[in-house]
């Protein structure tokens, strides 16, 4: 009984799948005080109610005259949003108890970590890194730490390695110099091994070897988006991708429970191993979690099916983490209720704000979740909900920092995320590319064609970008740009005000007739036509 009291103690609390929150903190106690119960006495209530998973938040504030008619569209936009709550899965308290339910192991609240980063470089085979340097990568780490409150790096290394694949990493003598240094390092209470996944035995392995916290850069992203999650879209997001290292940290709890001869006992009447009641317990949270996703991911859809049948054009921003896709937004649309930060992941949800092009045709602009090298499929699978507004966009613009060192190589991974996310090829050939921040470039010089230079924070060079992202709206809208002759006396201006973007008319007073340049789809036209095709064109 120890030692399951001792596990049960350690592992993150899984009883939140088929019950309210109060009856799984009153079946976990169950378990905890006893460690005989049957399944059956694990399991809560059924239940679960209502709430509402919003798919985006629509903030519209567009310059010239027509803004005040489409912030009334974006918020009748936004009121239909909200149709329709009362058939969602999981409700605040709910979705709250599964993000608050799993604390990162060895992180208590407001505690201090001091970090020491370890970078493997891998000298040659397919792992190497060749648009970047260890130096560079090494920057990124510090970077994501630094990104933490109550984080601060307080020694770093660099070693090379010929066997990144292997459970060590690192070869005997290279281990062993790390394993001094970090004991040597006062202080040290974590240490970040900047890889992309560590395998379970290799984590359990390293914190017996090192007796610290051992992160990677899965963890220590997920923590970063742990901390910057304010939605339910984005906490449930979190939550699946926290799977994985529920699993991870299962496997090498029972690997220590085993040791002892217990982890293969049978829970009193259930005919189930504790190893298996906690599978099972981690299988039932991330079908809950699967399925409420998949409510919104239909959500999201009729939103987009919504959208396009108002014929509100949407432009997808993005680009690598804190290349200042939001600034941008901000200053194409003078969106005020927009605060960029500078700092990696500061958007996790998708947000689209109303904007008007130079031609007055509004249009939506999607501010998207940054990306980073390395990040683990996983992670951008668990985020494809939010992720999948990028393929259903009419344009792509991708933002670049051109000011950052490792600009190419953070433009390969973001088109790499995008062909992993099978983003459809009439969007990729379509794509613009904007140098950002080449106010913080010394005697900068494009030699790139087809690329826009800009400064989003100086609004240089957004005339331009305007230009051409109404240039390419028109060729995938189809819309095209007429001057059509209405009689004043018939219903002719208001219809195409209605129906199209009206640019500007020229009244003739004495014919009592106006020719009115308009922006019009194909679909809209031909309905003017059959309506009025006797009035002229």
């Amino acid at each position: 009984m120890t030692a399951l009291r001792r596990i049960f103690s350690r592992l993150p609390p899984l009883p939140l799948l088929q019950g309210p929150p109060r009856a799984h903190r009153a079946a976990c106690t169950l378990l905890h005080a006893a460690g005989h119960r049957s399944s059956s006495q694990v399991q809560g209530a059924a239940a679960g109610s209502s709430s509402v998973f919003r798919g985006f938040s629509l903030s519209s504030s567009c310059r010239g005259r027509d803004s005040d008619e489409f912030r009334v569209r974006g918020q009748q936009q936004q009121e239909e949003e909200e149709e329709g709550d009362e058939d969602d899965l999981l409700d605040d308290g709910e979705v709250e108890e599964l993000f608050l339910d799993y604390a990162p192991a060895g992180l208590a609240p407001g505690q201090q970590l001091k970090v020491f980063i370890v970078h493997p470089d891998v000298k040659w085979g397919s792992r190497k890194q060749h648009l970047t340097t260890a130096g560079l990568m090494m920057a990124e780490a510090e970077g994501l730490v630094n990104t933490l409150e109550n984080w601060r790096v307080v020694d770093k290394i660099v070693l090379s390695t010929k066997t990144p694949e292997k459970k060590k990493i690192f070869g005997k003598g290279n281990f062993q110099l790390l394993a001094d240094k970090i004991r040597q390092t006062a202080g040290i209470n974590a240490v970040f091994v900047n890889v992309e996944r560590l395998s379970p035995g290799a984590e359990r392995e390293f914190e017996e070897a090192w007796g610290v916290k051992v992160f990677d850069r899965y963890s220590v992203v997920l923590h970063i988006f742990r901390c910057n999650a304010r939605t339910k879209e984005a906490k449930l997001q979190i939550s699946l991708a926290e799977i994985p290292l529920l699993r991870s940290r299962l496997r090498n709890e029972m690997a220590n429970l085993d040791q002892q001869g217990g982890g293969s006992r049978y829970i009193g009447g259930s005919g189930e191993t504790l190893m298996e009641v906690q599978q099972r317990l981690l299988k039932e949270r991330e079908m809950k979690i699967r399925l409420a996703l998949e409510k919104l991911r239909r959500k999201r859809k009729l939103l987009r099916s919504q959208r396009k049948h108002k014929e509100f054009p949407v432009v997808s921003v993005l680009g690598y983490t804190n290349c200042g896709k939001t600034t941008l937004i901000k200053a194409l649309t003078g969106d005020r209720g927009l605060q960029p930060r500078d700092q990696l992941f500061a958007t996790l949800d998708v947000t689209v704000h109303g904007g008007l092009l130079p031609c007055r045709m509004p249009v939506l602009y999607v501010d998207t979740i940054g990306f980073l090298s390395q990040l683990p499929h996983l992670l951008i699978d668990s985020f494809s909900a939010t992720l999948d507004d990028i393929k259903h966009s009419d344009l792509l613009v991708h933002v670049r920092d051109i000011s950052h060192p490792e600009t190419e190589n953070q433009k390969q991974n973001v088109l790499s995320v995008l062909k992993n996310l099978q983003t459809p090829e009439r969007l990729m050939s379509s794509m613009i590319e904007v140098h950002n921040k080449i106010d913080l470039v010394d005697d900068y010089e494009c030699l790139e064609p087809d690329v826009l230079p800009i400064s989003a924070l100086t609004q240089r060079g957004l005339d331009q970008l305007s230009a051409a992202v109404e240039e390419e709206i028109l060729k995938s809208t189809g819309k095209h740009i007429l001057d059509l002759t209405v009689d004043l006396s018939s219903p002719q201006l208001s219809w195409l005000y209605k129906e199209s973007t009206v640019q500007d008319v020229a009244v003739d007073a004495d014919d009592g007739s106006a020719v009115v340049n308009v922006i019009i789809s194909a679909a809209a036209y031909g309905r003017y036509k059959k309506l009025f095709t006797d009035k002229g064109r």
